[in-house]
């Protein structure tokens, strides 16, 4: 069973502009299956961009949707 890993706004910060769906998905706890079946269906609680054949999450928008803005 993976470790629950508890991400405080600063650390989330701390990831620049964009991050990977995966690290998004964990941040809003979000298995990785999970996140992507939502990005495929547009239903991933934040924007997800496509890039080439990788998912790319801005890390303002995890900020918002945290509340953490």
């Amino acid at each position: 069973m993976p470790c629950k890993v508890r991400w405080t706004p600063e650390q989330v910060r701390e990831l620049g502009l964009v991050t990977s769906l995966e690290t998004a998905g964990q941040i809003l706890g979000i298995g990785r299956s999970k996140a992507y079946e939502l990005a495929r269906h547009d239903q991933f609680p934040v924007r997800v961009m496509r890039v080439g054949r990788c998912y790319r999450v801005a890390v303002p928008g995890i900020l918002a949707h945290l509340g953490a803005e």
